[in-house]
């Protein structure tokens, strides 16, 4: 489709009004809701079955009558959390119809068996263990008891997290959705290389009394390596050799990590699963054993997994299967234009978005496809979004937020495609997890991806070792020039990105260039705010600002993402999926440097390496991509681009 251009205060065509909803409901058993169709199967009246399920019924009847007996009844669906879609009609009707070809070709089954064929034939039949880690966790009940007990018996007052990606995000929305339960440590996650992120965890710890949790998968990735040398180092000069039973590793058997465990003395090596990869390891050790250690009854999430699990198999009709129907329809709505999926989550479970946001954007955003996920967002009014949005909302009936609940129903009204999900209590996070991953799969088979592998990630790494790099041999990062300097910022671009602002600016001033920057916003666009800053309350709440500045005014979805860590998320979408972002990436200058032992470079440094390789690749991959850097003063230097932001728009 032929992206057409639209000026600022144009409003977006209103979308057709929608179909009919299509809802999945709890079992009467379960912790369901009444209805018309509920009560149109107890009073025994004939569904309204596809034609596929109809033929696999019939056919089932046929077999048992042919074998003398009548057929045997379809179980219940599981108690699962309530599903249901909203759609403008001709994506209501694209998704039935996707549904009915999964069906008449087992497709479900298909997947649950690994087919690689059901992708793209490569190696996808490798990377489906997350398929069946439920089953396996839920043998490990004990396991996961004894490691909650020991922490408490242990005298741990807080539990931190040191990992990237997938290996984090998890422990981060368990942390801040569980909170600090009582007679168990606190659980902090530490995934940012900026000195001031390193300095702020910290600070926060009594290094005698922490359990440090040293998470790779691959057991190499550099920011955790970096995270482990430095407490390693800081909890010795405490404790001697004793340090070694203040941490335990998580990783794959046979890595680098799992050897330095072994001649640290580690207090425990949990192992991952070779063939799950890291941002489908959220119900793996990765994710549960930090959720033991903070006192998170795993076994409970885990039983609430299991019914996803089973309500997504591969006998179940697409009606009944909520990982299927999500999947088709997020595919569907990508291939209609409706690529930005905005996720509104009730206030007790808003951070499980920076979980989905991952799992999405890394595994469709690629072969210039994609969904791009919209997190932390503020909720408008229908006329100030696009046609490319759809909206996900993830309610906590237990304490659901009335003005989302009147803002998305507003939407509903004005045609935009929701899918609403209902959460009984944050526990249902662990059927969370799995109905997003098997939606997740299915919406990258129907887009013909592969939804295991990261083939852009790897670029911004090596242009981020080739700048760490000279940095050992010289100890300091190799000198840069700005484009532009003024209004109290210094602004880096590639040639031509530099060319194109200078051209189209119509005044060689900050805020010249920026407003020749956001003017490249067009419908169908997303603008990416992404900061290698400190992730404190107040540089958040001005980044935040600045991000809604612009959704006002160019009326496009917007992200914030803080690095290094958006770089093991949303950075394969931003270089292999559409190129339909405009990145405004912001930097700064350490007020104090934070070594990082055996190295000549720092964090400072290798923050900001990882920033400058990746606009470097941003530029090479033809990105509209502006860095903006502000100095060592962070305060000043945001206060100075966020008046600049609000000038240009």
């Amino acid at each position: 489709m032929a992206k057409k251009k639209s000026g600022k205060n144009r409003r977006p065509h209103r979308p057709a009004k929608p179909a009919r909803a299509t809802k999945q409901k709890r079992s009467a058993s379960g912790r369901g809701r009444s209805g018309k169709t509920a009560s149109r199967k107890a009073a025994g009246r004939p569904s309204r079955a596809r034609p596929a399920a109809r033929r696999a019924a019939a056919a089932a009847a046929g077999r048992g009558r042919a074998e003398g007996g009548p057929p045997k009844p379809r179980p219940a669906p599981p108690a699962v959390g309530p599903q249901s879609l909203s759609l403008p009609s001709p994506l209501a009707a694209e998704v039935r119809g996707t549904a009915d070809e999964w069906a008449a070709g087992a497709k479900m089954a298909r997947l649950w068996k690994g087919d690689a064929t059901l992708w793209t034939s490569r190696d996808e039949d490798r990377w489906v263990g997350w398929l069946r880690i439920i089953d396996q966790q839920r043998a490990r009940r004990e396991e996961f008891g004894r490691v909650g007990a020991d922490v408490r018996l242990a005298g741990f007052t807080s539990v931190v997290v040191l990992g990237m990606g997938g290996s984090s995000l998890c422990p981060e929305v368990l942390s801040r959705t569980f909170g600090h339960q009582g007679g168990y440590p606190q659980l902090l996650v530490l995934d940012s290389t900026v000195p001031a992120q390193v300095r702020s965890v910290e600070r926060q710890l009594d290094l005698r009394r922490t359990l440090f949790v040293a998470a790779s998968k691959s057991g190499t990735t550099v920011e955790p390596a970096a995270f482990l040398a430095y407490f390693l180092e800081r909890v010795k000069s405490l404790m001697g050799s004793g340090a070694g039973g203040r941490f335990v590793a998580v990783t794959d058997p046979g890595t680098e990590l799992e050897k330095l465990a072994q001649r640290e003395g580690f207090r425990k090596v949990f192992h991952g699963l070779p063939s799950i990869g890291g941002r489908y390891s959220a119900l793996s050790h990765f994710g549960m054993v930090p959720a033991a250690a903070m006192g998170v009854d795993v076994p409970r999430l885990l039983d609430r997994a299991a019914l996803m699990a089973e309500a997504c198999g591969a006998d179940r009709p697409p009606a009944e299967n909520p990982g299927l129907t999500l999947g088709v329809t997020l595919a569907a709505a990508a291939r209609s234009g409706r690529d930005k999926l905005t996720l509104v989550c009730s206030p007790g479970v808003e951070c499980f978005g920076d979980w989905l946001e991952q799992l999405v954007a890394e595994s469709l955003g690629k072969r210039g496809l994609g969904v791009v996920p919209v997190t932390g967002e503020e909720l408008g009014v229908p006329r100030s979004y696009g046609e490319d949005r759809i909206f996900a909302y993830l309610r906590l009936g237990a304490a659901a937020s009335p003005e989302q609940d009147r803002a998305v129903a507003a939407l509903e009204r004005a045609g935009f495609p929701v899918v609403r999900i209902e959460l009984a209590d944050a526990n249902d996070l662990g059927q969370e997890f799995f109905r997003w991953e098997v939606a997740t799969a299915v919406a990258a088979a129907v887009l013909g991806v592969n939804p295991f592998d990261q083939p852009d990630v790897e670029a911004a790494k090596a242009a981020a070792r080739k700048v760490t790099a000279a940095c050992e041999v010289t100890g300091a990062l190799p000198p840069e020039s700005p484009a532009l300097q003024a209004d109290g910022l210094a602004l880096f671009a590639d040639p031509p990105n530099a060319q194109a602002l200078s051209a189209a600016a119509r005044e060689q001033t900050g805020v010249g260039w920026l407003r020749a920057h956001l003017a490249r916003l067009s419908r169908g666009d997303y603008f990416a705010l992404n900061a290698f800053l400190e992730m404190s309350p107040s540089n958040d709440a001005v980044l935040r600002e600045i991000r809604e500045a612009v959704r006002q005014s160019a009326k496009v979805a917007t992200t914030l993402g803080y690095g290094p860590r958006f770089l093991h998320s949303t950075g394969q979408l931003h270089k292999g999926g559409p190129n339909t972002g405009v990145f405004l990436v912001v930097t700064a200058d350490d007020a104090e440097k934070v070594a990082i032992p055996g190295r000549r470079s720092d964090f400072g440094v290798l923050a900001r390496a990882q920033a400058r390789g990746d606009v470097d690749v941003l530029g090479e991959r033809g990105r509209r991509v502006l860095r903006v850097h502000l100095g060592t003063d962070v305060r000043a230097g945001l206060a100075a681009l966020r008046r600049a932001v609000l000038k240009a728009v």
